[in-house]
């Protein structure tokens, strides 16, 4: 049984204008995801059972669905949570497209010892090269290390170490680099450039432990391939942050070989392939108990699905924030309005007060009479 969420949202995007629509599936089996025709690729979280056998991390690991396993889990994200970004072609494209996915497959992994956070393997540049990034949708810039100062070039393991791709601008045929004359260029990152020849730079600040990246816009090639099982392959030009400076937790296990945002920014990758006639103004995930999930561009799910709306007018417009009027707990449904967003580099649901309240004693007092 799957739970979805969409909403077409008028997204603007210099001059035109393309709905976007949002799709987040919550799958009990993996198998849910096949029959989607998409570009999409797996997904890991970080305690999966891939990763611990990819990372030789079997044994050190909490137990699944164990205290430790779920004490782990939160206090990741008593870290991160709350982090939000502090700075940072026409017509309506939404039909007859085709879903794509990373080149490497749509396959996601869940990695519990890299900041409990799911994984797909991207291919980007010329030639290409891979990176194990994170999938953020609290977030809009896909940012990779790059001829980086600060950052991770190695994971330790028990089976050994594991290098990590470093990109560079200057190793790939197909890479520009975003000078500050450009229209890519915002007038606040402008106001930094020394000169309109100068690197447009960036910098990403998370609100937890000093974690940031700093670095500047680059041009290059992400490398996909239609997920309607055709596997024809797709080369689209996306903006992306050369990373030379990461701090805080990007230094020691969360995300360690780039991050993959999934707002709904211009400048994240789906408002990219949507933008530019690659996709549907759609993407979809799936995610199950073992760690292992899909992701796809494009994909506009099924018909008689669930689906709620997306809270626009928003400060964080960008965030996938939807509208709670309604909770049921054992039977008894509770009228509760308060707003939520969708952040997949969380693990748990968090409420504030008076919903938080309100839920507690009622499951309390379910609890107690069964």
């Amino acid at each position: 049984m799957a739970t979805l969420f969409s909403s077409a949202h008028s997204f603007h995007a210099r001059h035109h204008k393309f709905p976007f629509l949002f799709l987040l599936f919550l799958f009990v089996l993996i198998e849910s995801c096949s029959g989607f025709g998409t570009f999409g690729f797996d997904i890991h979280h970080r305690l999966s059972d891939p990763v611990k056998g990819m990372f030789g991390a079997d044994g050190l690991l909490p137990v699944k669905d164990s205290v430790p396993y779920f004490q782990v889990m939160a206090q990741r994200d008593r870290v991160i949570h709350g982090r939000r970004l502090a700075t940072s072609s026409g017509g309506d494209n939404t039909t007859n497209k085709t879903p794509l996915t990373f080149y490497y497959g749509n396959e996601t992994i869940r990695i519990d010892s890299l900041g409990f956070l799911h994984y797909a393997n991207v291919s980007v540049g010329t030639p290409s090269v891979s990176f194990l990034v994170a999938l953020d949708t609290g977030s809009n810039l896909l940012w990779l290390p790059c001829d980086c100062s600060s950052c991770v070039h190695n994971l330790g393991s028990p089976s050994g170490t594991v290098k990590l791709n470093i990109y560079s601008p200057n190793t790939s045929s197909t890479s520009k680099k975003v000078p500050c004359n450009s229209t890519l260029c915002s007038q606040t990152q402008r106001n930094r450039c020394p000169s309109d020849q100068s690197n447009c730079p960036y910098q990403v600040v998370y609100l937890s432990n000093g974690t940031s990246s700093t670095g500047y816009f680059v041009q290059d090639l992400l490398h996909l391939i239609s997920d309607n099982g055709q596997s024809k392959a797709v080369d689209a030009k996306i903006t992306f942050g050369c990373g030379q400076v990461q701090t805080g937790s990007f230094l020691t296990g969360g995300a360690p070989n780039g991050l993959f945002g999934l707002g709904m920014s211009n400048i994240s990758v789906p408002s990219t392939l949507a933008h530019n006639g690659y996709t549907s103004g759609s993407f979809s995930m799936c995610f199950s108990p073992d760690g292992i999930g899909r992701i796809s561009f494009g994909d506009k799910g099924s018909t008689g699905q669930g689906e709620t709306p997306f809270i626009q007018g928003q400060t964080r417009s960008s965030l996938y924030n939807i509208s709670i009027t309604q909770t049921s707990i054992g039977g008894q449904a509770k009228d509760l309005v308060y707003s939520a967003i969708f952040d997949s580099g969380t693990s748990f649901t968090y409420l504030n007060d008076p919903a938080y309240t309100l839920i507690a004693e009622s499951v309390s007092s379910f609890s107690s009479e069964s």
